[in-house]
C-alpha cells in the first residue's frame, strides 16, 4: 500500500492520479497514522505556505510520529513533492519561521533571485541537472510553482532561476522534489514508475 498523506493542501487528487498513471496499485489518501505505520512507500505532497502545511500535519495526532517511525526506522521509501519537500528541512521561514521534520540539515527560504527581472514565484518549465547520481533522477525538465526553497545538506538536483537553486533532495530511502511530477508529463511519470519499484 502506497500512503499519499492528506494534510489538507490540495492537488491530491492529480497526484494520486499520477501515480496510478505509473503503475502504483494501492494508493491510500490518509492522514490516519495506523495506516501511514503499515504502508509500503510514503508520498507527502504539499501546496502552498511551509506554516500551514507544518501546521495541518502536527494537527493529526499520532502522523509526525508515525512518519518517523515508518521512514526514518523501518526505511520505507518516502516521496516529498515541493512543500513536501520542504518539510523535510529543519525550518522554514515563509510567514514566520517554523520548524519541519528536521530529516535534511537546513533551511527554505523565499527566493532571491540575482536578477531584478526574474520573477518570483518560480513558474513553469525549467530544467532539473542532477548534481550527483540517483536511481530516480535523471536530466530532464520538469514544472515549477514555487516562492520559497531549501538550501542545505542532501541536494541531488538543481534548477537555474537566475542562479541555482535546489531541485531535489536525497538520502538513503529519502527523495524530495521542488518540481510537480504530477504536472511534469513524461518527465514525472517516468520519475514516479521509479519511485512505486524504488526499493533503497
Amino acid at each position: 500500500m502506497l500512503a499519499l498523506i492528506d494534510i489538507q493542501s490540495g492537488n491530491l487528487h492529480s497526484v494520486a492520479n499520477a501515480l496510478a498513471a505509473a503503475g502504483a496499485g494501492d494508493v491510500a489518501i490518509t492522514a490516519d497514522p495506523d495506516r501511514v505505520a503499515r504502508a509500503d512507500r510514503i508520498v507527502l505532497p504539499g501546496v502552498g505556505a511551509f506554516g500551514a502545511c507544518a501546521a495541518n500535519l502536527r494537527a493529526v495526532d499520532g502522523l509526525e510520529a508515525a512518519l518517523g517511525a515508518r521512514v526514518l526506522a523501518d526505511g520505507r521509501p518516502f516521496l516529498g513533492i515541493c512543500v513536501g519537500m520542504q518539510l523535510m528541512a529543519d525550518l522554514g521561514s515563509e510567514m514566520g519561521e517554523h520548524r519541519g521534520l528536521g530529516w535534511f540539515r537546513g533551511e527554505v527560504d523565499r527566493l532571491m533571485p540575482g536578477e531584478a527581472a526574474v520573477k518570483v514565484p518560480h513558474m513553469g518549465w525549467n530544467d532539473v541537472t542532477p548534481t550527483r547520481a540517483h536511481p530516480l533522477l535523471e536530466k530532464g525538465e520538469a514544472y515549477f510553482l514555487h516562492s520559497y526553497a531549501f538550501t542545505g545538506a542532501g541536494v541531488l538536483a538543481t534548477t537555474d532561476h537566475a542562479g541555482p537553486i535546489t531541485a531535489a533532495i536525497g538520502l538513503d530511502n529519502m527523495i524530495g522534489v521542488q518540481f510537480h511530477p504530477e504536472k511534469s508529463q513524461r518527465y514525472g511519470i517516468e520519475l514516479l514508475q521509479k519511485f512505486v519499484s524504488w526499493a533503497p
